[in-house]
């Protein structure tokens, strides 16, 4: 559930944040009449992303013995390799991203109401696509009832934060919540790549090497309550292979070294 939760609510304020600057953008042009097309372009993506979500989900049901462990070992590296670029490209880009936003949204005022629904629905398409192919990871390490809980709780606070952002004009430290998801993106992103090894270890993919480099299952039993919640979070085993953990230390070791703090400004853009 947990990382279920964090994803949904680290993507769901992004798309907030998209949606509320190009709406701020058409209050001071005075544009009322064309918010609807806003909305409607964020409501298209939202559809077609839950769509891609069930159909990824559906596609790792039909898959069966090894080429099931192939698949959702696939499935999670994707995801870890894209919460990777989005933390790297939040760092580079949030800073310019409200301005950016702001332009297209301008520009898309002159052009027509179709450029006007395709800034909102491109932009909030791809944070609805990265959502789903992560939920469809996090389906893998817990149930689908928990993952979808999460998700559920992720996205009503995440309208909640949006509420506050342009709805009562509650100030936030977006640079602390956007650095603070960042640094449990990547505990998430290095879970997600050890847990992919593991997948392909099963799958005869990749050598085992030491089965076992420790086993504290009887400590910390990653059945067990506790253990369930910090495997479906942080990719949590008891038992984990040698490779498994070189691959996760060495992931987190090298993003956790070359990321830094993202400066996010996107607040500015809708003041």
């Amino acid at each position: 559930m947990g990382a279920a939760l964090l994803i949904t609510l680290r993507e769901g304020v992004e798309a907030a944040l998209v949606l509320g600057i190009v709406l701020g953008v058409l209050t001071r042009l005075q544009l009322h009449h064309l918010k609807r097309y806003a909305w409607a372009g964020t409501a298209v993506a939202a559809f077609l992303s839950l769509l891609a979500g069930i159909a990824l989900y559906v596609m790792g049901v039909k898959f069966e013995g090894r080429a099931e462990e192939i698949f959702e070992g696939a499935t999670m590296l994707a995801a870890a390799a894209l919460l990777t670029w989005m933390i790297f490209w939040m760092k580079t880009h949030g800073r310019e991203l409200a301005r950016k936003l702001e332009q297209e949204t301008r520009e898309a005022v002159q052009v027509g109401v179709v450029a006007l629904f395709g800034v909102t629905f491109f932009a909030v398409l791809r944070e609805g696509l990265e959502t789903a192919l992560f939920l469809t990871a996090a389906m893998f390490q817990a149930s689908a009832a928990t993952t979808l809980t999460g998700a559920a709780l992720g996205l009503g606070l995440a309208v909640l934060v949006g509420v506050l952002l342009f709805g009562a004009s509650v100030r936030l430290n977006l640079r602390m919540f956007f650095n603070v998801t960042g640094i449990l993106l990547l505990l998430v992103a290095a879970g997600l790549v050890a847990s992919g090894v593991h997948e392909f270890q099963e799958a005869g993919l990749l050598p085992v090497f030491v089965e076992q480099v420790w086993n504290i299952n009887n400590v910390l039993d990653e059945n067990g309550t506790v253990g369930s919640f910090l495997k479906a979070l942080f990719g949590y085993n008891g038992n984990p292979s040698l490779l498994e953990v070189s691959a996760y230390l060495a992931y987190l070791l090298t993003v956790g070294l070359a990321a830094r703090p993202a400066d996010v400004s996107l607040r500015r853009a809708v003041a």
